[in-house]
């Protein structure tokens, strides 16, 4: 298929159902439900054929003013190579403004962002699978709506950008579990249902025990439940998040 007879348009709901089906071929897991969910935080693109059949996709999440992530990038692997994934960044760096870019990458797609002037960061661990039978840790609890005001304002410090939707659109969907320390929330996490079963995630917190005893607060209750966890290479549990049956793929 030639790059001529693929046309961008607006990323809209009529799109969920063939964006679905691009991202099987990549083997993501991703239902409708999840793709509506990041279509509601988010504005994007499609690559239509010239059968209306979805070729590519892109979103892009603003935090607020603050920042904007580029995620779901995928171009189908019939048309690779032939300048589309540029096309879809050109479209996404547009629909984000001013706002200084993260991005969200595979390493298929790592050349080109290189190209764009993205600059590595750091590494993101998908750890999946299902979770071995844990005790429930002391010193968490459930949080409750209330709760919310204070949970943003935490996400917001450790994350550096206004996520305020993003925990709305958590609340919505799922629950939260939090730390408190002298009356002071200070680590949170969210779970909710995702792709084959549940994702825990955002999880902030300040040391890695704390992220394990948030994370064990889910999943003790979750026992031969397939759960998926993803956290920056950086925090030190990897090898924990294995032993408990959630394996680096």
């Amino acid at each position: 298929m030639q790059q001529g007879e693929i046309e961008l348009q607006a990323f809209g709901p009529d799109h969920i159902e063939g964006a679905v089906a691009l991202s099987r071929q990549e083997n993501w897991p991703h239902r409708a439900q999840d793709w509506q969910m990041a279509l509601q935080l988010s504005s994007g693109a499609v690559a239509l054929d010239d059968q209306g059949r979805v070729t590519g996709t892109i979103l892009v999440t603003p935090y607020g003013n603050d920042c904007a992530m580029i995620n779901m990038v995928i171009v189908d692997r019939n048309v690779r190579g032939q300048g589309l994934g540029r096309r879809l960044m050109d479209q996404a760096i547009a629909l984000a403004g001013d706002r200084p870019l993260r991005l969200v990458a595979t390493a298929d797609g790592e050349p080109l962002y290189e190209k764009l002037g993205f600059v590595r960061s750091g590494a993101i661990l998908q750890h999946q699978g299902k979770v071995t039978e844990l005790d429930a840790p002391d010193g968490v609890e459930a949080a409750s709506i209330g709760d919310l005001p204070e949970i943003k304002a935490l996400d917001r410090d450790a994350y550096g950008a206004d996520r305020e939707a993003l925990i709305d659109a958590l609340a919505e969907r799922g629950h939260f579990a939090i730390i408190r320390r002298n009356g002071a929330i200070e680590a949170y996490a969210a779970i909710r249902p995702f792709g084959r079963g549940e994702v825990i995630g955002p999880v902030i917190a300040g040391s890695a025990e704390a992220a394990k005893d948030l994370i064990s607060f889910f999943a003790a209750p979750r026992g031969g439940a397939f759960l998926r966890v993803d956290t920056d290479s950086r925090t030190g549990i990897d090898g924990w998040l294995t032993e408990i049956g959630l394996v680096h793929v």
